[in-house]
């Protein structure tokens, strides 16, 4: 039948092509193979002679012909490694003077295939599959370069190779190949800092640096965590140490200005809100002490206290750093500081260091307790609606308030002094002259105000809030509070601490288990409606 002949030629020619393929993968598996067992050889060769330098030419194709035969880039990769860092011993790379024309040529040649390379290994830092082993073949190739090259006084390849690894760093998706970087030397090695940071500033003067390139370089940056204290601990050198003492990697504040240099360049990009969070978490502990000169900081920071919101809490320690180590004058300081007092800050996640500065900014004992009344009396109206958590600070946080400004304990027992005006509370009550909405902390008038909040939470649900807020009512027998014992608490703790406590005597408890709770109960019956039901309407 025609339709049965058809059919079989094409099965035919299918069993055919398949095993055509087969044969060609067959025939690329033998080939790589084969290569696989030439390199030792042809490295070998190199070594040998000068006569197999050609042999690089043949090692650098393999390596660029990495995508068909991964294996056998990779042995070719390592090859070329060792090849090239024993000619860099060896010498073999230097122009000296008295080479002849064809020992230059060779040179020449030979430098331009470390070139293709390097170039090779750069382009490698873009794939998973090669570029924790290409990290380390640079790294190693940089370091032979940096220490063969200028020993004989020949112009270092480090200032173009180096660069070139940091740029392939910063625009790589391969997050972990970063992390290598920063983790093993990085955040390891003083002079790779120093070279890291500097790659880092001209890279982005000269490039526009998309957002991904920023967030890559505010990892990399925030990496840094501690800042040498003096010359004698910058010790840790991936090169040799610098002979000359005056070695610009032997001095202090040249590597503090490449750090500084790096931070500027960065900010000078222009950083979204959540990258300057990050900046702003660890400004004052791992970034401003890099700066020589913190007051390059300035704009950055007053921008963001002026930002508003969980922004201008986090930018309060950088704020207080240059106050306290520059003397940053910050006009309307306090009156800025009084505006961050609103409901979101006492619910913020960063309630506790909030809290920490506020405890620093109003602990002297000279400023004027008008001031220190308004900040009170704002918390005070704020504790009303604030979380169990930071009820339990605030109050302790008032006691040492207190004691510091004694003007100020007026607020607690505010009486009337004479019959007529008890009469005039009593028929007509009395009006608070306290002004929540006045922006000035000097004009709300809070010191003729009380703090009646606090006492409304004596009769606070949270049982360990109702008594930590009867403090204020009692005799003031204690010193001070250690307010960083409250500041950590959350609902959690709270819970925590209610569950484990033991128990003297066993609570009352309802003892009848009611039908209905949010429903009313059936006419003509005895049943009464629960308080839900008498509260609300659940019908609908």
């Amino acid at each position: 039948m025609p339709g049965t002949t058809v059919d079989a030629g094409k099965r035919k020619r299918q069993e055919n092509g398949e095993k055509s393929k087969k044969r060609r993968k067959s025939a690329g598996a033998d080939e790589e193979s084969d290569q696989l067992q030439q390199i030792p050889t042809l490295e070998a060769e190199i070594l040998e002679s000068r006569k197999h330098y050609n042999n690089i030419a043949t090692l650098i194709q393999y390596v660029e012909n990495r995508d068909d035969e991964p294996k056998t880039a990779r042995a070719a990769t390592e090859a070329l490694g060792r090849v090239f860092v024993q000619l860099l011993a060896l010498g073999n790379l230097a122009k000296k003077k008295d080479l002849s024309e064809k020992d230059a040529t060779v040179v020449s040649w030979l430098r331009a295939r470390l070139s293709d390379y390097e170039a090779a290994l750069v382009s490698m830092l873009e794939s998973k599959r090669f570029g924790s082993k290409a990290l380390i073949l640079a790294m190693s190739l940089v370091k032979s370069e940096k220490l063969h090259l200028e020993r004989r006084e020949e112009p270092s390849l480090f200032g173009t190779f180096f660069p070139s690894i940091i740029g392939a760093l910063l625009t790589t998706p391969i997050e972990q190949l970063r992390e290598e970087f920063a983790e093993n030397f990085f955040t390891e090695f003083d002079d790779i800092r120093f070279y890291t940071c500097q790659a880092i500033s001209t890279y982005l003067k000269e490039d526009s640096a998309s957002e991904d390139v920023r967030n890559n370089v505010l990892d990399l940056l925030l990496s840094l965590e501690d800042v040498p204290g003096s010359k004698e601990e910058l010790e840790d050198f991936f090169i040799e140490a610098p002979t000359k003492n005056k070695s610009d990697l032997l001095s202090l504040s040249k590597h503090k200005k490449q750090v500084q240099d790096a931070w500027v360049a960065l900010m000078g990009k222009g950083l979204t809100k959540d990258q300057s969070k990050k900046v702003l978490e660890v400004m004052a502990s791992s970034i401003a002490p890099w700066f020589s000169k913190p007051e390059l900081l300035m704009d950055f920071l007053t921008r963001s206290y002026d930002a508003g919101g969980s922004t201008s809490l986090l930018a309060l320690s950088g704020i207080f750093y240059l106050i306290q180590e520059r003397n940053l004058d910050y006009p309307l300081f306090y009156r800025k500081l009084y505006s961050l007092l609103d409901a979101d800050s006492l619910h913020s996640k960063h309630r506790s260091r909030f809290f920490r500065l506020l405890d620093t900014f109003l602990g002297s004992s000279h400023l004027p307790a008008v001031l220190v009344a308004s900040f009170m009396k704002r918390l005070a109206r704020l504790a009303l609606n604030a979380p169990p958590s930071a009820i339990v600070a605030i109050v302790p946080w008032f006691y040492n308030l207190f004691k510091k400004h004694p003007l100020t304990t007026f607020m607690m027992h505010r009486v009337p002094r004479t019959k007529e005006e008890k009469d005039i509370i009593e028929s007509e009550g009395v009006t608070d002259p306290f002004l929540p909405d006045e922006e000035d902390p000097m004009e709300t008038h809070a010191i003729d105000s009380c703090i009646w909040e606090i006492v409304q939470l004596q009769s606070h649900y949270h049982p360990n809030v109702a008594t930590i807020a009867k403090i204020v009512s009692e005799q003031f027998t204690k010193q001070a509070y250690n307010v960083e014992d409250f500041l950590d608490h959350s609902y959690g703790s709270l819970l925590e601490a209610e569950m484990t406590k033991n128990v003297k005597k066993a609570p009352v408890v309802e003892y009848t288990i009611p039908k209905r709770i949010f429903t009313k109960a059936e006419p003509g019956t005895d049943e009464k409606d629960s308080l839900l039901v008498s509260l609300w309407d659940f019908s609908s």
